[in-house]
């Protein structure tokens, strides 16, 4: 198993994505062998203090790096020689069997649709956030950002994909799903609620169980929950505030310590036809650790299998 990583990508690159690799590598006795993907000069000496077994990872050289802050299509475009693009180029051809990168999310966004494309059936793709609950468990919530706008299909897709992620991934045995709404009776909402409602109520590869509100999110009602990318995004932005407002006010508290980014390391682009992972662009040396650890985890669950098995029954 081969995992490449961007180790130029994100604020703290490449000092933290080194440090990932290192807690990663020293925690986790596994077969993973870990492309590292960056320029060798600013990682020789970094990797030769972490004194890691050489025989553990490699080292691909990049010479370009693609800001945060670039067009995403125009940079990839531009800069072949990336640490994005190759990582890239390496999934695209087998190379490696997954990627993950803290760095320009569009770029990754944009790679992981051109590059490595859709499942077939799968009309766009979409990321998820994990959400701690109340009881210690553990929910999704998904789109959270790249699909703002949305069609009663595309919910239904990403239903689709967040029960198998929550299955496979998340251990859940039958994932509850639910979709975010107005209120809890059918009817509710507007015009796309409505409309998705009765298709996630007659689709057979889900366990619906209705409309779940706002204050259903961080409960156990369901173990899925189903919104367009705007909402989605106002309610991960908000849910990450919490775990900030607690650091600066000196407030230590277990539950709201489980909203650190850290702990869950990334999330995977859901729907495209290899791993792809990306990270928060303030990524630290755990959070890295921990997405190396989910493409770990994506490849030996072959969810990807499991996803392209249930469009094929999907769409007949």
């Amino acid at each position: 198993m081969r995992i490449g990583l961007d180790m130029m990508g994100g604020d703290y690159a490449p000092a933290e994505a080194v440090k990932g690799v290192k807690l990663f590598l020293d925690s986790v006795a596994t077969g993973v062998h870990l492309v590292l993907i960056g320029d060798e000069q600013s990682l020789s000496p970094l990797l030769a203090d972490a004194q890691l077994d050489p025989s553990k990872y490699s080292v691909v050289h990049s010479s370009q790096v693609i800001g945060m802050n670039e067009h995403p299509t125009k940079a990839l475009k531009e800069k072949p020689h990336s640490s994005i693009s190759i990582g890239f180029h390496l999934l695209q051809n087998k190379k490696i069997d997954a990627f993950i990168s803290a760095g320009n999310t569009g770029a990754m966004m944009v790679g992981a649709i051109y590059s490595i494309k859709l499942i077939e059936g799968v009309q766009r793709p979409t990321i998820s956030t994990v959400l701690p609950r109340e009881n210690g468990s553990q929910g999704l919530l998904l789109d959270v950002g790249i699909n703002a706008d949305c069609k009663p299909e595309n919910l239904v897709q990403f239903a689709i994909l967040g029960s198998l992620y929550s299955r496979y991934i998340m251990g859940t045995t039958q994932p509850k799903v639910g979709l975010l709404n107005i209120g809890e009776e059918e009817g509710k909402g507007n015009l796309l609620a409505q409309a998705t409602y009765s298709l996630l109520k007659d689709n057979p590869l889900l366990n619906f169980i209705g409309n779940v509100e706002g204050r259903d999110i961080l409960k156990d009602t369901a173990d899925v929950i189903v919104c367009e990318g705007f909402t989605g995004n106002v309610v991960l932005k908000m849910a990450e505030s919490f775990h900030d407002m607690a650091v600066r006010r000196n407030i230590r508290d277990e539950y709201v310590d489980r909203f650190d980014f850290e702990q869950y390391g990334g999330t995977p682009v859901l729907g495209v036809a290899e791993p792809v992972i990306i990270g928060h662009g303030i990524s630290g040396a755990r959070a890295f650790s921990n997405m190396i650890l989910l493409a770990q985890r994506m490849i030996e669950t072959k969810l990807l299998e499991k996803i392209r098995e249930s469009f094929v029954v999907a769409g007949k």
